[in-house]
This record gives C-alpha cells, structure tokens and sequence, in this order.
C-alpha cells in the first residue's frame, strides 16, 4: 500500500528526495531528447495514408462529376464531391458545408478576422464595438485562444467537468452580456481533457438566447471520428440538427478536417453552417480566394470514397495509438496512483491525456521534464493568456513517440512529479 506524499513527515520526504534526485541525475545521463510538446500523429499513422497520393496521376481524366476541371480555377467552396463527403461525415445537408484547404484553423481564424472587419449579419464590425468579449473553457486549446489574444479579445475562462462547460454560467455570460460574442469549444474528445458534451449541454448550447446578435458558438470538432475504441465511442449531439430545432440556425460554425486522419499539413478542412451564414463567408471569399486545391480534394474523395471509408480507416490510426495512450496511463496508475500528486481522466478519443498536478507544481513538472531531455507543452498554455492560477494543468501527447521512446519519456514524467510535489511539500512542513 503506497502511502501519500501529504501524509509523510518531513524527514521521510528528504530521504525520498534524495534516492528520486539520484534517479534524476541518472535519467539527465542518458541524453533523451524527446519532444511530446504538440499533438503530431506518428510516422506509422502519415504512412497509413500514402496510398492516396496514388489515387490521381497524369492519366487521370481531373474531371468531377459536374464537369468542372479540377485543375483550373473555380469552386470556390469546395468541389461537389467533397462537400457530399463532409455531409455524409458530419450528418448535416450538403448545403451546410464550405470544404476549404488544408487547415480548420486557417478558416477559424479568417472568421473572427472578418467579424473584426466586416461584422457578422450585417452588424457592425467587432473592431469598432469596445471591450468585446469570448469564452474559452478551460483547459483548452492554446491555438484558439491565440486567435482571440491576438484581436485583443478580451477572454473569459469557463470551467469544465465530466459533462462540458459549465453552462450556468455560459448562459449568463452570453444571454445577459451583449459584448459577449463568441465562445469556443472542442466538444468530442476535449483538448486536453478528453471530455464528451453530454446531451444537455448541446441542447444547452442549442437553446442560448444572446444579448449579441452577431454572437457565434466555435464548434471545432477537431475528433469527431478519432475514437480510440471503436467499440466504445463517445457520442454527441449534432450541433446543427438541435440548433436548427431550438430556432437558432445561424448561432454556430462547425469546423472539422482529415489533418489527423490523413496528412497532418496536406488534409481538407471544412466548415458547417447554415446557408445564410456560409453565403456571408462565401461572399468575403471571393476577393480573398479563387479557391483551395480541388485536386486534394478529389484525392481524399477518390481515397475513402464515402464516410464508411474514413470510419475504417480511422480504426487502423486508433490500433496505433491506443498501446501508446495505454502505456502511459499505466504508468501513471502504477508510479502516481495513490500518492495523491495528481490526477488524470482516461480518454476515449482524441490526441491528449490531461494531467492535473497538486497546486503550483505544473510548471516545476515540465522545467523538471526539459531538464532531462523530454519537452512537454508550457505550462498554463491550456488557458488564456497562458496564466493557469493553480499552476496544475499539463498536457501530454503521446502521439508522436515511439513505444520505446514513450517509455523512456513516461519514466521522465512521473518522476519529475514525484519530485516537484516532495520540492512543494517541503516547502510548506
């Protein structure tokens, strides 16, 4: 039976301070160099898709179905076979989606910078409304909120359990506060966190009654099918089906892509909205664009042929991924589990495991990990402005490495938790 850190007395603490710091100096010895800062899908799940670049080649006919030639210019949302696609994937009418290039991020991220600009239905620009606001549930993602830091949005952390965002507290925010006009969120398989949106909060979400008019719900549903047990999946409401039921058919933008399913930098992203919202982007488009590479498009067509092509393919990412996520969380359950330094939720899909250190540690945690040679993502990056007030939230990707090296790097991680929690107990006898 391990006995917690917080119920050791000083003395025991120094003593296992001193075998864990000669454990450390050793570890610093082998020279790792490991990097587990981002969510990079492995040389194993890129090759998976290597057969697509063969799937178009010089005696092709580079015609779609419409008679368009997939070389030239034109189509400017997307060739027809790929919106059918993305419908059939994301269960929404065809006339719902805008297939771009090859980043949902780069569309994220045009959205708010035309709302800054232009404004949204016809409202006025963000950029001459004061003091606007977002919400960010947190942990979350560090690239959405660079996005909103970046427009000097001003952005509101929204805390999160088992079943999503705290919507108490979304629905004050946003239909009481007309400076409130977005909010982002990650609803399949949180990053970091691995959280599902249970049914409520999606209907909650469907049913917001905003002060703003121009008020946008960010549904980047970046996993919606990258499950790592197939038999097992987490499941969600569909966004655009319950907000066109609770009469609110504009209040979102849907996002999703295949940077995860097929090339990490060479997929097709698209997003989901309603025609009178995507005729909006559609028309700024056009000065921004002639369009994104049809022939990338058609590849992934031609390639999976329809969603049941990406659900199978998607479990051959999942039968490399799920040893490596296993791998960790059992060496975090057999080195932590019962010492009472951290916590951690087991993930059904995604790309990252969170972890939770005790109060003020996270930081010393991944200063500990870069001093051996591992490179976890900073500390507080999972929050706005990178400021985490606790100091206890860590993403870990486990994604990238090799099993061998995942090892080497696991063995990194808990003992660095191991003594930054002693360092902060010590500090406190």
């Amino acid at each position: 039976m391990k006995k917690a850190y917080k119920e050791m007395s000083k003395e025991e603490l120094s003593a296992l301070q001193t075998e864990l710091k000669a454990q450390y100096e050793k570890m610093k010895e082998m020279g790792i160099k490991l990097d587990m800062s981002r969510g990079k899908p492995s040389i194993e799940q890129l090759d998976l898709s290597s057969p697509m670049l063969d799937v178009l080649n010089s005696h092709s006919s580079f015609k779609g179905s419409d008679g368009m030639d997939l070389r030239n210019y034109g189509v400017l949302d997307g060739i027809k076979e790929a919106k059918e696609l993305f419908a059939e994937l994301m269960e929404c009418p065809t006339d719902h989606v805008m297939v771009g290039g090859n980043s949902s991020l780069n569309i994220m991220y045009d959205l708010v910078a035309r709302a800054m600009v232009h404004g949204i239905g016809g409202n006025e620009p963000w950029i001459k409304q004061e003091g606007i606001k977002f919400l960010c549930p947190v942990p979350g993602y560090d690239r959405h909120f660079a996005i909103t830091e970046s427009f000097g949005i001003e952005m509101i952390n929204i805390p999160m359990d088992e079943n999503g965002p705290d919507m108490d507290m979304v629905e004050k925010y946003v239909n009481n506060d007309p400076k409130v006009k977005g909010i982002w969120n990650v609803p399949k398989y949180t990053n970091p966190a691995g959280v599902v949106y249970s049914d409520e909060v999606v209907k909650r979400f469907a049913n917001l009654k905003p002060a703003a008019p121009d008020f946008r719900i960010f549904w980047d549903n970046a996993y919606a099918f990258h499950h790592l047990y197939p038999d097992n999946k987490g499941e969600i409401l569909n966004i655009v089906t319950e907000c066109e039921k609770a009469g609110n058919p504009d209040i979102y933008y849907e996002l999703c892509s295949t940077a995860k399913v097929t090339f990490a930098g060479a997929g097709v992203a698209a997003l989901i909205s309603s025609p009178a919202n995507l005729a909006e982007v559609k028309k700024q488009m056009t000065i921004q664009t002639i369009g994104h590479d049809k022939l990338n498009q058609m590849r992934h067509v031609l390639f999976f042929k329809n969603a049941q092509g990406v659900h199978e393919h998607m479990k051959k990412h999942a039968a490399i991924l799920r040893p490596k996520f296993e791998a960790v969380l059992n060496c975090l359950e057999e080195e932590l589990g019962g010492l009472e330094i951290g916590s951690w939720i087991k993930p059904l899909g995604g790309y990252f495991i969170a972890f939770d250190t005790i109060e003020g540690c996270a930081k010393r945690v991944v200063e500990l990990c870069k001093g051996a040679g591992v490179v976890m993502t900073p500390a507080g990056s999972t929050y706005p402005y990178k400021k985490d007030e606790k100091d206890t939230s860590i993403r870990i990707a486990p994604t990238l490495p090799t099993p061998d090296e995942l090892k080497k790097a696991c063995e990194v991680f808990v003992l660095c938790v191991k003594l930054a929690s002693i360092e902060k107990y010590l500090q406190t006898a």
